[in-house]
């Protein structure tokens, strides 16, 4: 059964089109419609979108830079009881934006709090990648620079699954070189831009290649990039000579069996009760 919307005192997230302005869902539409606040990343740049709905509720701007005092008036809109919609200049509130924030402090005071579904750059360029998407990770944008954007970088290197990011176009190579350097430059990799519009472009199937790419073709348009997760390291386990040969040296060095054991456990990973069973198989031979 659906609900009569908009109620008042909810916190509506509302997605708005990346690019493609057939993506706006009819719920959206009428919810932006009908909501008494709509709270904008941008009011300049999300009231064409609204202006052409007919979107008649008051526009707040909310955005990183205006968060500390926006919230709580924005709480208090909700418990005198008004409805309100939060959207960002493109995609799903709440994603690399100060909507999570709010959603936080909506909860904490008790406000209902539904997501209106829309389109979703991170998902959209996951699953148009040919990247593996059952286990993925999103890291958004990147530290600016420095030792924390340094750690980010050798921390994704070393990430098995597949890692969604975002880049404005004027950091992207600066982005591909740093991915080349500790991912190397045969990582796969997809570089997502102009989503859903006109000259929307996928560029890959690697990192090597997508720099050499921009490094030809000036970069343009906002740009969510898809990296492959490492490869795993397949290590070969010791066979049971290595391992009893290992066990008998660390006895050899003073150590008891339960001991001898319990070292190898840690540093091998394998079962200290199987280590201590091929020790006393190995002496009673």
């Amino acid at each position: 059964m659906q609900r009569d919307e908009p109620s008042g005192g909810s916190l509506y997230l509302v997605g708005t089109p990346i690019g493609h302005l057939g993506d706006l869902s009819p719920r959206a539409r009428d919810l932006l419609r009908s909501v008494d606040v709509i709270a904008c990343e941008d009011t300049r740049h999300s009231g064409q979108l609204l202006s052409s709905l007919g979107a008649g509720g008051r526009k707040l701007s909310f955005h990183q830079h205006n968060t500390r005092t926006r919230v709580p008036q924005l709480l208090d809109l909700l418990a005198e009881g008004q409805s309100l919609a939060v959207i960002s200049d493109a995609g799903l509130p709440g994603i690399s934006d100060p909507g999570e924030e709010l959603v936080a402090a909506a909860h904490q005071a008790g406000h209902p709090v539904i997501c209106i579904p829309g389109p979703c750059a991170a998902t959209t360029a996951l699953v148009s990648s040919g990247l593996p998407s059952g286990r993925f990770c999103f890291e958004g944008f990147l530290p600016a620079k420095g030792k924390e954007r340094r750690a980010r970088l050798e921390a994704i290197s070393h990430e098995p699954r597949t890692t969604v990011l975002y880049e404005a176009p004027h950091r992207l190579i600066t982005l591909l070189e740093e991915l080349q350097h500790h991912c190397g430059g045969e990582r796969p990799l997809q570089v997502a831009r102009e989503l859903t519009k006109r000259h929307e472009e996928q560029v890959g199937p690697t990192v090597d290649r997508a720099l050499l790419h921009f490094q030809q073709h000036q970069p343009q348009g906002e740009c969510t990039i898809v990296l492959g997760g490492a490869p795993s390291q397949n290590v070969e386990e010791p066979n049971d000579d290595e391992l009893l040969r290992q066990l008998q040296a660390l006895q050899d060095e003073g150590a008891s069996a339960s001991d001898a054991a319990r070292q190898l456990a840690q540093t091998t990973g394998l079962s200290r009760r199987r280590l201590y069973a091929l020790l006393h198989q190995g002496t009673s031979n």
